[in-house]
């Protein structure tokens, strides 16, 4: 018994460690980007860094440091990538879960799991090759390498999550559910609109979180496929630049201790509270749902 006693105590006390790591190393990370973001405003002012449009740090005469639109840019091919890709992978759930027999069950969830794998930039080189010139052709542009095309090829990287975790909240669901719906009169239609997805509602809204989060941390994809413009976009058809691909063009090559090097460090602390905020609003979601 007291050997088993031991065993328990050093398994939770390995759990407990695992644990407060995570909340360490989270906390570190926050702290080194907050520690060197805050140094951006000895130099530039906070209403300039947030609500500028400019951002030119290699300028010689007056370098600008507005972010304003990269964070516009970020948001663009987000909420483009989400509107695309809900109502598709939520489609595709509903499909696989309420209509598809069993082989074409089987051949459908390997396909989604390797779409899962493609690294980011072989989905940009597509974007690059295929997808942008498709773009410019459709609805006669000059380029395809715009905010639309990032939008797509986000959408495209976001559904493995989306259909995965969906897919395992709808087949929680008890069969007492849809059978009561069955029985009442209500066709397959109607049980999978008014019963089965509102009873799963919670994975499901965990699953476009996700995504989103999946969409806010990308970097290769929307640096080779958005066109790479840092300036304030006014349509999806305009070439922009997000807040990811500004920190992996730049920080390599900016000087260490500069204003433009602090500066970087102030998109990234902004990029990783936008995360934060996404998982935070996932989990109070996920809980009032959990509670009724």
């Amino acid at each position: 018994m007291k050997l088993t006693r031991v065993k328990e105590k050093v398994i939770h006390f390995f759990f407990f460690l695992a644990g407060i790591s995570a909340i360490i190393i989270l906390l570190g990370i926050f702290s080194m980007l907050l520690f060197n973001g805050i140094k951006t405003f000895k130099d530039i002012s906070a209403f300039n860094f947030f609500f500028s449009t400019v951002w030119n740090p290699t300028a010689y005469e007056e370098p600008s440091y507005g972010i304003l639109s990269m964070v516009v840019s970020t948001f663009m091919v987000i909420l483009g990538s989400m509107v695309i890709a809900v109502p598709l992978g939520i489609g595709t759930v509903a499909y696989i879960t309420e209509v598809a027999g069993h082989r074409t069950q089987e051949i459908l969830k390997p396909i989604i799991e390797i779409l899962a794998a493609i690294p980011s930039v072989v989905i940009g080189f597509l974007g690059i090759i295929f997808v942008g010139p498709l773009i410019a052709k459709v609805f006669n542009l000059t380029s395809g390498l715009n905010a639309i095309n990032g939008s797509i090829l986000l959408a495209v990287m976001s559904l493995p999550t989306i259909i995965s975790i969906s897919e395992d909240a709808i087949r929680v669901v008890p069969k007492e559910y849809k059978e009561a719906s069955y029985a009442l009169g209500a066709n397959r239609w109607t049980t999978l609109i008014r019963v089965t997805i509102p009873a799963a509602i919670s994975g499901i809204v965990a699953s476009i979180m996700l995504g989103i989060g999946r969409a806010i941390g990308e970097t290769m994809t929307v640096l080779m496929a958005t066109g790479n413009a840092p300036a304030m976009p006014h349509s999806f058809f305009d070439s922009i630049r997000t807040m990811t691909a500004t920190i992996a063009i730049e920080l390599g090559e900016v000087p260490y201790g500069t204003t433009h090097y602090y500066a970087i460090f102030a998109v990234g602390t902004i990029l990783f509270l936008m995360s934060l905020s996404v998982n935070i609003i996932a989990e109070l979601v996920t809980a009032k749902y959990r509670t009724q």
